[in-house]
């Protein structure tokens, strides 16, 4: 079991030491003393102690995809990223999360829900990596039903594979969306994470278009669909969540389903700016931070998805007081770990030792009035120096090893992706 010793760091506006033994949090105190034998001392002085990030909207490996067919509508870009994904094998996935990796434990992420292809070589990446991941196995027949039985088959075999998968990694059931998985399928799908204590990941209500059709199709709205089939709980995890009626939110707040926000895709793909985040809160619905994948918001960076929120939400709502820095960061943080029941997202005596180190030894935090503002509003995340995942160190001093293999794979899988 190792232990951590961070010695004078910054902990909201006063200098702790913290003791971290094995995976969790041990101590904090002013100044800790009998300390055990052989500890790991890291020099807390000129840093400040944050939760790590929960991410909790990913497509990990689409690292790959950054920056390709920009200034397009969301279906558009669907529609060409598809023509990529469909080039990509299991080598492709592996360097692709492993980008993924490097570039979250740099902004200072230490859990991330992802939704993605061949997940195994996914979570064969994030178990050499040392941060936390959840791994939905995605549903996606487009509807066409002689599909689903293959899908079916995957599901519950990743499921049996998912057992031997490290602690640190988990399975979840990753339904699209609505508007391309048969309502058979999507019962199934909810079924079979009831049966096994999963949860699901879902695409909901991205555009206005998405609740157009499902009007058309349906005679409601995609949630009201949902509650039809059964299929809302608080195992549903719904990404995006833009397009919401009052009965909607109403919706999510009666089955308890988690709402995640992915402003800067959003914004991206002009899916759309109005996120509802007062109403959402007020009902009672958590809601959570994500980044999307690279192909749409072209970063992994959690903190700067916090300071696009924050600033919308003031703008359009013409409220300098939406979205304040604590409600921010019990986004970024603890209401993720909640919704994945993971022991996280705080500092505090007894949790897991998930956690980031941001040197403050910098002009962004002078003067350091607030230190959430600060990072948020004013740092990049380049300010990340240390990241301790589990209670073991995956990045200190800004460096995380293997950090140039993982970039010359990545270079060479996205040269077979484009130039063949």
């Amino acid at each position: 079991m190792s232990t951590i010793y961070i010695k004078g760091a910054t902990l909201g506006n006063q200098t702790k030491d913290i003791l971290i033994e094995g995976s969790r949090i041990a101590a904090i105190a002013d100044k800790l003393e009998n300390l055990p034998d052989n500890y790991r001392t890291i020099d807390g002085t000129g840093k400040a102690v944050f939760p790590g990030f929960v991410n909790m909207h990913t497509h990990s490996a689409m690292t790959l995809t950054r920056g390709y067919k920009e200034d397009t509508s969301l279906q558009e870009w669907l529609q060409e990223i598809w023509k990529i994904e469909a080039r990509m094998d299991e080598e492709a996935i592996y360097w692709g999360t492993k980008l993924a990796c490097l570039e979250m434990i740099k902004t200072g992420t230490t859990s991330f829900y992802d939704q993605y292809w061949m997940i195994d070589s996914a979570v064969k990446a994030v178990e050499e990596m040392g941060i936390r991941s959840w791994h939905a196995c995605v549903a996606l027949n487009l509807k066409d039903e002689s599909r689903s039985q293959g899908i079916k088959e995957e599901i519950m075999a990743a499921y049996e594979r998912s057992l031997k998968w490290n602690e640190r990694c988990k399975m979840s059931v990753g339904v699209h969306a609505p508007y391309t998985v048969s309502d058979e399928l999507i019962k199934w799908c909810s079924d079979f994470a009831r049966e096994k204590g999963l949860t699901v990941h879902i695409h909901m209500s991205e555009t206005e278009q998405e609740n157009i059709d499902s009007q058309n199709l349906n005679g409601c709205s995609p949630f009201e669909h949902l509650e039809k089939l059964g299929v809302l709980g608080p195992e549903v995890i719904a990404a995006h969540c833009v397009w919401l009626s009052e009965n909607d939110i109403n919706i999510m707040a009666k089955y308890g389903v988690t709402a995640v926000h992915n402003i800067n895709s959003n914004l991206k793909l002009a899916s759309g700016s109005r996120f509802l985040y007062n109403e959402l809160r007020d009902k009672g619905v958590r809601v959570c931070l994500g980044t999307d994948g690279c192909g749409s918001s072209n970063n992994l960076d959690m903190r700067e998805a916090m300071k696009t929120a924050a600033l919308l939400q003031k703008g359009w709502r013409r409220d300098p007081a939406a979205f304040k820095l604590q409600e921010l960061m019990q986004v970024a943080t603890a209401n993720g770990a909640q919704a994945l029941n993971v022991d996280a997202g705080e500092i505090a005596v007894g949790k897991l030792a998930d956690i980031i180190l941001v040197d403050t030894d910098n002009y962004a935090f002078v003067p350091q009035l607030d230190l959430v503002s600060n990072f948020v509003y004013s740092a990049n995340s380049s300010c990340v120096d240390t990241v301790i995942c589990n209670g073991e160190i995956v990045m200190e001093n800004r460096v995380v090893p293997g950090e140039r293999e993982i970039l010359e794979n990545a270079r060479r899988i996205c040269n077979k992706l484009y130039n063949n």
